[in-house]
């Protein structure tokens, strides 16, 4: 599904991404974990396709095509979807205006007419069930007086609705509780498909005690330099980062 091959990016002129490689196909869950400053938020906001972040050397394949060479609303209607580590508030635009939007925007891309307001409202009657969103959340503005916990809900219900082939999750469960860390992992298992892949991005073991990945990698120092089952991640927890900086320094 996706192909990244020797990426490096920077931001400003600082090296960040060093010759990152990774390979995700359909129906599987990656989990991505390493220390502060390793370059996941990174990785997440190349793929999404942040302007700020320049890709200096290196390639990335998404269904076939070069992802680099799409804007991000192209990423967007090929299928890729990013949730936030800090979910921004938009005053204004209520939770079903902009999903309708974005929904009709990637239907027309792909010829498709737009959706019904009877279908529309199905649909998030029967999406907002799978986090336990409130109706009332979903008819106000995008995360607009929203928790912590609210906004990250309110993440997945907005990828449930919109249904991509590639989702990205950047820190999802910083900063939230156990019931809600159990609410959005709910969500994210529920909406794995043979047809679909996710990549986790996370600085802690506890979300995988949600969410099984079918791969663990470590990515430290602009590289992943380790990969595994989800037992990795159980090792990190006990041993912490300084094991992989002592595995490398040894090698």
């Amino acid at each position: 599904m996706i192909e990244i091959k020797n990426v490096h990016a920077n931001i400003e002129g600082k090296e960040i991404l060093k010759g990152l490689n990774l390979t995700v196909n359909a129906g599987e869950v990656h989990a991505i974990m390493g220390p502060n400053g390793a370059g996941k938020s990174t990785l997440a906001s190349i793929l999404a396709g942040r302007e700020e972040f320049e890709v200096t050397e290196g390639s990335v394949t998404f269904e076939g095509e070069d992802l680099l060479d799409l804007d991000t609303e192209e990423r967007a209607h090929a299928g890729l979807f990013l949730a936030f580590q800090y979910p921004v508030e938009i005053p204004g635009v209520s939770n079903v205006n902009f999903l309708r939007t974005a929904i009709n925007e990637t239907r027309e891309a792909h010829g498709e007419e737009p959706i019904s307001a009877k279908d529309f409202m199905a649909l998030v009657r029967e999406k907002s069930k799978i986090v336990e969103l409130d109706s009332k959340l979903a008819s106000r503005a995008v995360n607009e007086g929203f928790s912590g916990g609210e906004k990250k809900r309110n993440e997945i219900f907005q990828m449930a609705m919109l249904s991509p082939k590639l989702a990205v999750l950047d820190e999802t469960d910083s900063g939230l509780d156990i019931d809600a860390l159990r609410i959005v992992a709910k969500g994210v298992n529920s909406l794995k498909s043979p047809e679909n892949a996710s990549i986790v991005i996370t600085h802690y073991q506890r979300l995988l005690d949600y969410i099984v990945p079918d791969y663990v990698h470590v990515l430290y120092d602009g590289k992943i330099v380790k990969t595994g089952d989800k037992n990795l991640a159980l090792e990190l927890e006990e041993k912490g980062y300084d094991w992989i900086r002592a595995e490398m320094q040894e090698g």
